[in-house]
């Protein structure tokens, strides 16, 4: 499929459109040393982009490079998995160390794979394998790996079992145990996407092909893994999966290319009893694949894909403005077809795009974010031009209570951008259950927004 649709774009890129205007190329386009696959962004604490992906330069195996804020640069080696990289997945622990989980293959032999889940950190140094150094999942083959972090700072991966279906595993500081059972799933999973609940549980949403390949949610209740609303509960079959959780209401999103009848991007929520439309389904203009989630600090989600009938394949982005899904500036931001990807908002709230920039036959890596040129970027840290506010934040660093010189609606999220407090109309706000690292405090009272990097320490 990837391949028939890659002839497509290939076939395609001579009647491109221009790209939006208000999207600008981080760093040098198609910074990566040769072709790549799987691309995933996520931010360090200091608010560098950075991005992993399989490397072709490097047989396939697994390279993460960073914006430096002049250059694209190595994190560590390049290449420095044992086997080709699938899959990949990055994220940042809370102590704002970079993670990688994806599908080491190191064969494919008929009768006997080896294509074990694998995760890798970065020390400082290089990289280093986070428990067992050959994969750590069971069975010999596990794809559709996503990574995330618990609140509690521990990694857990989502992947598509082989043996039995899908599965989640936890790193407690010795060894990857399962979370419940393995395969908890009515049966074969694809795409599969993990994202941990604002009270700290643990969502899978994957396609499920024992209700005709749409889209299920299940979650993890401390016992058992629990379906969330009915199984199956997408309209047509459901691709590319994207699950979040708004930072404003904490309620599970899901973004997907539907099935039918044109192929375009739809999101559904759950309200807490059923999986509801949000807007129109389908409200891409045609086909939308690589759809990648990700909601802005006030809860707006934004969905970008690849973009078949308007800009040729090249990347464009929506976002739900509370009635209608409206573009983000222009359709087609992305000077070339863009595949696989990643949608991420910064610490400093301004949206990127990580993905495989196609230029005829060569697939580089391209990192964009829009940076609207009518309006002052409002969101900087410690600027307070979202209004007129004079909230101060103490004290800083804090161990086990923040406090608010006046009143107001406070959120706490992580290095890896999930809200892992929320509190409205207060003056102090208890962390003490947090573990130390970087966080961002985001206060909103009826003058502005203040949005505030964190220290946490543990005495």
């Amino acid at each position: 499929m990837k391949k028939v649709l890659l002839l497509a774009i290939v076939a395609a890129i001579t009647v491109l459109s221009a790209n939006g205007q208000s999207w600008e190329v981080v760093g040098k386009k198609r910074f990566s040393a040769g072709d790549v696959d799987y691309t995933s962004l996520a931010f360090s604490p200091k608010g560098e982009p950075y991005v992993a992906y399989q490397d072709k330069e490097n047989s396939y195996k697994a390279t993460v490079m960073k914006f430096d804020g002049t250059n694209w640069v190595n994190v560590g080696n390049a290449g420095f998995s044992v086997g080709k990289a699938e899959y990949t997945s990055l994220a940042f622990s809370p102590a704002g160390e970079p993670y990688v989980a994806y599908q080491d293959v190191i064969s494919r032999n008929f009768g006997n794979p080896l294509e074990k889940a694998m995760i890798m950190k970065f020390d400082g140094t290089n990289w280093v394998a986070v428990g067992n150094n050959i994969g750590f999942t069971a069975y010999s083959s596990a794809s559709c790996i996503s990574l995330a972090f618990s609140p509690e700072g521990a990694p857990y991966v989502a992947y598509q079992d082989a043996a039995s279906g899908a599965t989640v595993m936890k790193f407690d500081g010795t060894n990857w145990v399962t979370i419940g059972n393995a395969g908890f799933s009515a049966g074969f999973t694809w795409y599969t996407s993990l994202a941990f609940s604002p009270a700290g549980e643990p969502y899978v949403a994957y396609q499920d092909w024992e209700y005709s390949r749409k889209a299920t949610v299940m979650k993890f209740n401390g016992t058992n893994w629990v379906t969330v609303g009915n199984a199956g509960f997408s309209a047509y079959s459901a691709s590319c999966i994207s699950l979040k959780f708004s930072p404003a209401t904490g309620a599970p999103y899901v973004a997907y290319q539907d099935g039918e009848p044109a192929g375009g991007a739809t999101v559904m929520k759950f309200d807490g009893t059923n999986w509801i439309t949000v807007g129109n389904a389908e409200f891409s203009p045609g086909a939308a694949s690589s759809t990648s989630l990700a909601f802005n600090p006030t809860g707006e989600p934004y969905v970008a894909y690849n973009d078949e009938k308007n800009s040729f394949y090249q990347g464009s982005v929506m976002k739900f403005d509370g009635t209608n899904w409206v573009n983000v500036d222009n359709a087609g931001f992305s000077e070339n077809p863009a595949l696989n990807i990643s949608l991420v908002f910064s610490p400093l709230e301004e949206l990127y795009v990580a993905f495989v920039d196609i230029k005829s036959f060569s697939l580089k890596a391209t990192v964009m974010k829009f940076n609207p040129t009518a309006t002052p970027n409002p969101t900087s840290i410690n600027d307070q031009s979202a209004g007129k506010s004079t909230i101060s934040i103490y004290p800083n660093p804090a161990n086990d209570l923040i406090c608010f010189s006046v009143a107001a609606n406070v959120q706490l999220t992580n290095v890896t951008g999930q809200m892992v407090a929320c509190k409205t109309n207060t003056n102090t706000l208890d962390i003490a259950s947090q573990p130390a690292g970087i966080y961002f405090v985001t206060l909103t009272d009826n003058k502005g927004r203040v949005l505030q990097r964190y220290n946490m320490v543990k005495e």
